[in-house]
């Protein structure tokens, strides 16, 4: 395992744009931390940023305490990795439902009418985006 006090390599970046759900953590909820499952992007910046409904536990806790983790692993059958982010997170209004459009056609085939329908559903409420920004990263490579 390594740590790098505050960035994400060229390797995190080439793994984290892949298709893999991460596990996100966030502070100031029961002990211990209720990671859940979601979609994410890491940005060109070194931010991993996603989207969630404004009025999401997770929001409230977030504007209590800003910091969030998120691990991310490789599925099985790959060589064992991981890749685990902690920082502050910031709630921001702007730029969620293209997050959106663009995690969906990461995630899933839109040429599906089911999967379309979802995302419009999805569009058509209210999101935020949750940004991370990376204060400590660890990461693990078998």
């Amino acid at each position: 395992m390594s740590t790098d006090a505050s960035s994400l390599t060229t390797q995190d970046l080439e793994f984290l744009r892949r298709p893999l759900h991460g596990f996100l953590s966030v502070a100031g909820g029961p002990l211990p931390p209720q990671p859940r499952p979601v979609w994410f992007e890491a940005t060109d910046e070194g931010t991993i940023q996603l989207f969630t409904a404004p009025d999401s536990l997770k929001v409230r806790r977030l504007r209590r305490d800003p910091r969030a983790s998120i691990v991310v692993a490789a599925p099985v059958g790959e060589r064992e990795r991981w890749l685990s982010v902690a920082g502050r997170t910031t709630v921001e209004p702007e730029g969620a439902h293209d997050l959106c459009a663009r995690l969906a056609a990461r995630y899933w085939d839109l040429e599906d009418p089911v999967r379309a329908a979802d995302l419009a559903g999805i569009m058509a409420a209210d999101q935020v985006r949750l940004v991370i920004h990376p204060e400590t990263v660890h990461r693990y490579q078998y």
